[in-house]
């Protein structure tokens, strides 16, 4: 039994304490916005945010988490930055085919969370391990800087 701090709550889930957390996600709590790219934590589609920071959600176990919490897509909208981050995503039209977006918008969003004002540079580093498919990383950081001033 492994219990979690998901989003807020805490959830007791009956799975293997090696199980990664992308799956305790999304096939046991039913949160299927992170999405599974290439379970190598290469692509960044599976982020979520652990104690704040963004974490590949495909490679950690759930021992790995501990009394950690966990924030996901589902919950990114309810403080300002988040909320912030999603209009300007609408506002801006980032999204193409939208496989990415829940883990570029969960990278956006612990950006800003430590930098308010990201440079090019600050936005290129926190986005490096995010593959958009569709190659929008134009309107990605048009995005970011346009959330940056809400």
């Amino acid at each position: 039994m492994v219990d979690l701090n998901i989003n807020g709550e805490i959830r007791s889930y009956d799975v293997p304490d090696d199980m990664p957390l992308l799956w305790v996600l999304r096939d046991v709590a039913g949160l299927v916005g992170t999405k599974f790219g290439c379970g190598i934590a290469q692509c960044g589609a599976c982020t979520v945010h652990v104690d704040g920071r963004p974490a590949r959600s495909c490679v950690m176990s759930v021992s790995a988490v501990g009394n950690r919490q966990i924030r996901t897509i589902e919950a990114i909208g309810r403080d300002p930055v988040g909320q912030g981050v999603q209009k300007a995503w609408v506002d801006l039209d980032v999204v193409q085919c939208g496989y990415c977006q829940s883990g570029q918008i969960m990278s956006a969003v612990a950006l800003l969370n430590v930098k308010r004002e990201p440079s090019d540079a600050d936005i290129d580093a926190a986005m490096a391990g995010n593959v958009c498919r569709c190659g929008t990383y134009p309107r990605i950081r048009a995005a970011i800087k346009t959330a940056s001033k809400v």
